[in-house]
């Protein structure tokens, strides 16, 4: 039995025994952690105090808890699917995802209309609610079973402007893309990404488990003088994917030599 002597609350001090566990490698990645009782009789505490432990470290994200089967340790392996940001275009001219034809889509997408918030807002340089339209898709990869929430959203001005955007507003973004283009706009790409604790929607839709955060990208097409003509936002869980980028050192313009 490991006896807790240390300052703090009783539950704090079981949590920091198991954590020390874990990163020491006594309680491997993936594996099952001992029982309630086990747990109990190795540091001399009560059932309660036990399961005030596991909740902490399942807060921190060390222990994911499995219903009907127990807790068991987060893996530390590498993400089991890897996303490429990169935007291609084929001899024609169209335009090619690199995860384009990876994804399933797991149910009907959904189209609608609705208006910017003030994160929307703020990446299409439009104020608090400017018509847009709006996609939803909710994708699987089916090797490996990960979802991600994919969203488009066109503002009604550049809709109006490209009328078969206004007709078929859910395409994939490739194909907006391809209209944007032939409607005679040059297009440039930003991307954005940032990471944060999902809502209760979400978590569900995307099967996480608990404190697990997602990774939220943006990216925003822009044509002439930089304008945001359309954005694209997909999250996915943190836990089991990664987003890999090809980067490319931009050409500086030649300074002048004085005359």
């Amino acid at each position: 039995m490991s006896e807790i002597q240390r300052p703090g609350a009783l539950y704090q001090q079981v949590a920091a025994a198991i954590r020390e566990a874990i990163l020491s490698g006594e309680f491997a990645p993936d594996s099952l952690l001992p029982s309630e009782a086990q747990l109990m009789a190795r540091y001399g505490v009560s059932r309660p105090t036990v399961r005030n432990a596991i909740a902490a470290l399942r807060a921190e994200g060390l222990i994911d808890v499995r219903h009907g089967k127990g807790s068991f340790v987060r893996s530390s392996g590498q993400p089991v699917l890897t996303i490429e940001r990169r935007i291609s275009r084929t001899t024609e001219g169209k335009f090619v995802m690199p995860n384009g034809d990876v994804w399933d889509e797991a149910e009907e997408p959904s189209t609608y209309r609705t208006h910017t918030t003030k994160g929307t807002g703020r990446l299409l340089q439009l104020g608090e609610e400017e018509a847009l339209f709006g996609c939803d898709r909710l994708l699987i990869d089916p090797s490996t079973g990960t979802r991600a929430m994919h969203r488009t959203l066109i503002p009604f001005e550049v809709a109006e402007a490209v009328t078969l955007l206004g007709k078929e507003p859910c395409k994939p973004p490739a194909a907006i893309y391809w209209v944007l283009t032939q409607a005679g706009h040059k297009l440039s790409w930003t991307e954005t990404v940032r990471a944060h604790m999902p809502p209760p929607d979400e978590r569900t839709a995307l099967r996480l488990p608990d404190a697990t955060p997602i990774l939220h990208v943006a990216r925003v097409a822009h044509g002439a003088d930089d304008r945001p003509l359309f954005l694209e936002e997909l999250r996915v869980g943190a836990d089991r994917a990664e987003l890999a980028y090809q980067i490319t050192a931009d050409r500086q313009p030649a300074r002048r030599r004085p005359a």
